[in-house]
């Protein structure tokens, strides 16, 4: 292959890790391949190793092995193999080309061609290869101009990307909320609303993964909105105010550094727990993401949130975060709350939270029995304490 550009070999490259995982499958046999050379070329931080190797999947563990490289099969059945020097980890995966897809799962063959392998991939971006001392390989033709243009482009026909994969169209439009630029590839957005309703055919974990990505953009309005434009996922749309508020919380979170995703789930949805419920029929949320929602929702349901004894009183009652993105939300949905945020948030951070300094025994000791009677006393006296400013 020729090589198309050549950038300075970067700190993770240059890693013993690295050298050694690349001395050990050979320069010629294995090249970086897919975020890693995208995010390199972009000047982005790289966080996944992936690695594109002409070596079958049993030859790439006798060669791990054999260096003393811990050699885990994460997923030996499609040709991937996971490589573990020190705390470093690597996906190394064998060159393949699809035999059989059915919009879920792909039977795969092993092949020697960069390019059956590159034409497999999902859009042209991530068909880049780059080997250890920084050269670019762009198998296809089309990727590098595709990068530096900001294109978010299906490789080949996009139907039959999205046939081989549904995710892809989320795929598509989280990409292009990260990486595109100016509106989305036009033939892209079309094959992905031709296709829109067979998203509900995906396993709801492949969705809340991939939506949640979309959610965790810097700001992932622009993207829901053409999204919801085009029919895909049109079920998680619950109007423009919902949207504009999002877009307000977005901006918050991240001038604060505050950014979180359950809360920006639960503006999307319109600020409704129900909503968020009816949502679960496509995503599974884990039961600690709905804990959140539920607990920014009692949150907000408390009175003079611009005042220090009421903020105390949510973090007492439902913790930092959640009174946090409440106060995110509160300032998204009605900034007249703007001058005080920095002392709430300063409140919220630092605030030493107090312990109820009497127990059950301490009742009993008062001649109050075991039973609902001392649990309702015991609950009077706390919101008591709460109410008095955390005193008695």
């Amino acid at each position: 292959m020729k090589i198309v550009k050549t950038i300075e070999q970067q700190k993770w490259m240059q890693s013993p890790e690295t050298q050694k995982l690349m001395g050990v499958l050979g320069h010629d046999n294995a090249l970086f391949v897919g975020g890693c050379v995208r995010n390199a070329l972009l000047g982005e931080d790289v966080t996944d190793l992936d690695i594109a190797t002409k070596h079958r999947p049993e030859q790439v563990i006798k060669y791990l092995e054999d260096k003393g490289i811990k050699a885990i099969p994460t997923g030996i059945d499609h040709g991937t193999v996971t490589a573990v020097i020190d705390q470093l980890t690597f996906e190394i995966t064998t060159l393949r080309k699809d035999i059989k897809t059915d919009g879920r799962r792909a039977v795969v063959a092993y092949t020697d061609d960069w390019r059956d392998d590159a034409q497999r991939r999902d859009f042209t971006m991530n068909t880049l290869l780059m080997n250890i001392h920084g050269a670019v390989f762009d198998p296809l033709g089309q990727g590098m101009a595709d990068l530096e243009s900001r294109i978010v482009r299906f490789v080949g026909e996009p139907e039959k990307r999205i046939r081989e994969d549904v995710l892809r169209i989320l795929r598509f439009f989280r990409f292009h909320g990260a990486y595109g630029q100016g509106d989305p590839e036009d033939t892209g957005v079309k094959a992905c609303a031709h296709s829109a309703d067979k998203i509900s055919t995906l396993s709801r974990e492949r969705i809340t993964q991939e939506f949640l990505k979309i959610l965790s953009l810097d700001n992932p309005v622009d993207t829901l909105r053409i999204m919801f434009a085009h029919g895909v996922l049109k079920e998680f749309d619950h109007g423009q105010e919902a949207q504009d508020n999002l877009n307000h919380l977005c901006t918050f979170q991240n001038n604060y550094s505050l950014s979180f995703i359950a809360s920006r789930l639960y503006v999307l949805a319109g600020m409704s727990t129900d909503n968020v419920q009816v949502m679960e029929a496509l995503l599974l949320l884990p039961k600690v993401f709905k804990k959140d929602i539920q607990a920014i929702d009692s949150v907000l349901k408390l009175p003079n949130m611009d005042h220090d004894h009421a903020v105390k009183v949510a973090i007492y009652k439902f913790g930092r975060v959640p009174t946090a993105q409440a106060l995110m939300i509160e300032l998204a949905t009605d900034r007249v709350m703007n001058g005080y945020a920095p002392k709430a948030v300063d409140l919220i951070q630092n605030w030493d939270i107090p312990t109820f300094p009497v127990t059950g025994n301490d009742l009993i000791k008062e001649g109050i029995l075991k039973g609902p009677e001392l649990g309702q006393e015991l609950t009077r006296r706390e919101e008591e304490w709460i109410y008095n400013g955390f005193c008695f």
